[in-house]
């Protein structure tokens, strides 16, 4: 009955609603090489012929598709985005500059990471609404001698932290891209479940300082929200109300269960594209930011309509033709609302 209560409130206007949001970009890339990073397949003689036009277009629709995000419910769409799949933080400004991003003023975050293609999270936020206070990137070290024959560290993407207020009211974001099911799902396994736990390490040092810390966990997690590395390490809940003091809900896992995903593969959806919440974040009291509900956003406009992935995310490139389209992941967010004074 709470729940119902809050969507009828909401659309009375007497709860304000704010949006979060996260989108895997796909390779969002320029045309310039980075020093150091194996970025050759996104240049104008690499595999991708990716050329400055390509790069325009790109811009234009991540921008557009962007803006469109949680303005169902709030006319100036997402206040926070985390974005993964970025090459630089140039490449950030440029989609800042846009018209439908630059409209809302939107600005962007990101630190450079030791990912071997250079590709990094980001936050895009909106500073009418959100103030960041601190960055801090956490890398994960781990040796695995299957993954390099001489044993040496793997050093994964940044778990972006982007602590600041929203409207006022002190939250935290997380923002991820964990390792890849290269060589397939079990195989790979152990590197998401070691992400897990850097994760957990950063929400204790959080929930150390600040008992009822709200916590914003985003990303594409290369998992599904009943793999060991969420269920389990994480123990993000299905159910709200199964979820502990301090413990995490996985707001994507109801609608996983409903058979909506974020990316097609086979045919089959997975959905990686993950927002989990704090319990201090889905119960706090109608006074302050509270969790609403959560969406995947596969409007009309994201989805392949026709051909081998049809009904999937229409993608920028595939099978190495250029479809001039969006990203292989549809976008997720959530809505959170708070009662007006």
């Amino acid at each position: 009955m709470l729940a119902a209560a809050v969507v009828v409130s909401a659309q009375k206007k007497d709860y304000s609603v704010r949006a979060i949001g996260f989108y895997n970009l796909e390779n969002l890339f320029d045309t310039i090489h980075d020093e150091g990073k194996n970025d050759s397949e996104y240049l104008p003689d690499g595999g991708m012929h990716w050329t400055g036009l390509k790069y325009k277009h790109k811009l234009h629709n991540m921008s557009y598709a962007l803006s469109q995000l949680g303005t169902d419910h709030t006319p100036e769409g997402c206040s926070v985005i985390g974005v993964a799949e970025v090459e630089n933080i140039g490449c950030l400004e440029d989609l800042c500059r846009e018209p439908e991003m630059a409209a809302r003023g939107y600005k962007p975050i990101l630190l450079e990471g030791p990912d071997r293609r250079g590709v990094d999270v980001g936050l895009l936020y909106n500073p009418k609404h959100f103030q960041p206070m601190k960055v801090k990137g956490y890398v994960l070290k781990m040796k695995d001698d299957r993954y390099d024959p001489n044993g040496d560290t793997i050093h994964t993407r940044f778990e972006l932290l982007v602590s600041g207020y929203l409207d006022g009211e002190k939250i935290h974001v997380i923002v991820n891209h964990w390792p890849s099911r290269w060589g397939g799902e079990e195989y790979s396994r152990p590197r998401r479940v070691a992400a897990a736990e850097l994760l957990l390490t950063i929400t204790d040092s959080l929930y150390r300082k600040d008992p009822k810390s709200k916590i914003i966990i985003m990303g594409d997690l290369n998992d599904d929200p009943d793999n060991v590395s969420c269920a389990q390490v994480i123990n993000a809940q299905l159910k709200a109300k199964n979820v502990a003091p301090q413990g995490f809900y996985n707001t994507m896992w109801p609608i996983f269960k409903r058979g909506i995903g974020t990316l097609m593969y086979n045919g089959s959806w997975n959905l990686f594209d993950q927002i989990m919440i704090s319990e201090p974040l889905l119960n706090a009291p109608r006074t302050e930011w509270s969790f609403w509900k959560p969406e995947v956003f596969n409007k009309e406009f994201l989805v392949q309509q026709d051909g081998q992935g049809k009904g999937g995310p229409l993608r920028t490139h595939a099978g190495g033709t250029w479809l001039n389209g969006y990203a292989d992941h549809f976008p997720t967010l959530i809505y959170l609302v708070k009662e007006k004074k």
